[in-house]
């Protein structure tokens, strides 16, 4: 889960459930990004969980869980709490968490989910032309291993193609545009950034650390993404005249809406799409898609934002 603002229980009820999240990462440390947690603690608390959580946020997350503590009380599982800074990454399975410096009015990450590379395709005709008996031998070659073959040494590039690129998602979290994000979603999948104003309130953008939808626009152009998708709008808006602004600037862009889904394929699959309310039709009827796994802005999301952002963020 990244970030978990006020009424994120209700959203993951009226979605996915009161999912057992295992990490949740915090962008930076206003109200409208953490006002969730205290809450959440302790419904976990209450349902018995005995699984660790982990908390990842920029310097100052201890801080913030020392001034919780005697709201939150004593919780029956561990909290493990990590401090990130530019350029840390969390390892996974397959892929890594990596923070970079958002530019925000207090200390702020952005965060990068970024897949390994992927193993090229095997050419299965290609090992079979070349006397490679099926079995540990095909799998030796997906290693990089080198077997041997009816008529001598095949190597793995003889019928292995060139590694395939993993997918990246990155979220800004709030932030003006900045050199840093444009490094960290270069030729991403997917960019989730903050769009707070319409382009007429270009200077208190600047002035609060936020960005216009042109701006977030100019960042997914020059940093060629394939989809970009706009987050943070303040409700005074009309939705669908922020979107023509930014597809003004860069046309894949979205604007999605709570419980909406963006399911990412590999690259060679094609697109990001936009699946509306897909949250709730897949959460609620329990039903897997056959797509790879599909990204969700937050996993929980926020209540809807105030008529206006917030003066201090």
């Amino acid at each position: 889960m990244f970030d978990c603002g006020e009424g994120t229980q209700r959203q993951m009820q009226r979605s996915l459930g009161l999912t057992q999240v295992d990490e949740i990462y915090l962008t930076h440390f206003h109200a409208d990004h953490i006002l969730g947690l205290p809450g959440l603690l302790k419904t976990y608390d209450l349902t018995d969980r005995e699984l660790p959580l982990r908390v990842f946020g920029p310097p100052g997350l201890l801080d913030l869980f020392a001034i919780l503590k005697p709201i939150v009380g004593r919780l029956h599982f561990a909290v493990e709490l990590t401090e990130l800074g530019p350029g840390d990454a969390v390892a996974h399975d397959g892929y890594e968490v990596q923070a970079f410096e958002a530019a925000h009015s207090v200390r702020s990450n952005g965060y990068a989910l970024v897949e390994e590379r992927r193993p090229g395709r095997f050419d299965l005709e290609a090992a079979k032309r070349l006397g490679v008996p099926e079995g540990p031998a095909f799998a030796a070659l997906q290693r990089g291993e080198e077997v041997e073959g009816g008529s001598g040494p095949v190597r793995p590039e003889d019928v292995v193609g060139p590694h395939r690129p993993g997918r990246t998602v990155v979220l800004t979290g709030d932030t003006s545009p900045s050199p840093a994000t444009v490094a960290a979603a270069a030729d991403a999948e997917l960019l989730i950034h903050d769009a707070s104003f319409a382009e007429e309130e270009v200077q208190r953008a600047a002035e609060t650390g936020h960005s216009t939808v042109g701006q977030a626009a100019a960042v997914a152009r020059e940093a060629h993404v394939k989809m970009l998708a706009l987050v943070h709008i303040s409700s005074r808006y009309h939705v669908g005249k922020v979107l023509e602004e930014a597809q003004d600037v860069y046309e894949p862009t979205v604007a999605p809406k709570d419980f909406d889904i963006i399911e990412i394929p590999f690259a060679e699959k094609g697109y990001p799409e936009l699946v509306p309310n897909g949250a709730r039709d897949r959460g609620g009827s329990g039903t897997a898609s056959t797509e790879p796994p599909a990204v969700r802005e937050g996993e929980a999301v926020p209540e809807p934002p105030p008529t206006e952002p917030p003066r201090s963020s």
